[in-house]
């Protein structure tokens, strides 16, 4: 069935993608637990350039609060480390060979609430890039009509549809946000 100059699954596509970036985004924050994912965002200054830690080393998670980074090169071991100790995470690695071993601390209950406006942030971010993408579906479903490509009707239709896919992608975001919430609070 076409939908006319709009197409809803885009939209909807759309949508998702910014719940995904989320999803990214939260897989970052320290939860207290040790997960390879935790080091990601890490970029290492390797061979001359700035390349992803995972590029340059396997993570893996021994125990419940440490992380083991095996490092592939051997005279990339300080850089490693340096990208570690330099990422704002407050991890302090401690180096055995080519392998990193990095204890997760635990969290203070400020940090934890620090942690939880973190997360906050990021999915009213989300969702403002929700609100953007319904925003473009209605410009162009008011610019259709106004074009006369289609009807009052067929324009109250579409938006109806926009509305809907708009309204799951928040109630998601909500979801994912507060699943988080849950786990950084978790003692």
């Amino acid at each position: 069935m076409s939908t006319g100059p709009i197409d809803i699954a885009d939209i909807k596509r759309r949508m998702q993608g910014a719940i995904s970036v989320l999803r990214t985004e939260l897989s970052g924050l320290r939860t207290g637990r040790a997960s390879a994912s935790l080091l990601e965002p890490i970029q290492v200054n390797a061979y001359g350039s700035n390349m992803p830690l995972n590029q340059v080393a396997s993570v893996n998670v021994p125990e419940p609060r440490l992380l083991s980074v095996q490092v592939w090169d051997r005279g990339m071991v300080a850089a490693v480390e340096k990208a570690i100790r330099d990422s704002n995470l407050g991890l302090n690695p401690q180096t055995e060979g080519q392998v990193l071993r990095v204890r997760i601390p635990e969290l203070t209950q400020d940090r934890r609430l620090e942690l939880v406006k973190v997360a906050h942030k990021y999915s009213e971010a989300a969702r403002v890039s929700v609100r953007h993408v319904r925003r473009d579906g209605l410009d162009i479903i008011k610019k259709a009509e106004k074009d006369g490509e289609m009807s009052s009707d067929d324009l109250d239709r579409l938006a109806e549809q926009v509305q809907k896919a708009t309204d799951q992608s928040i109630a998601d975001i909500d979801q994912v946000v507060a699943a988080k919430e849950k786990e950084i609070l978790a003692v």
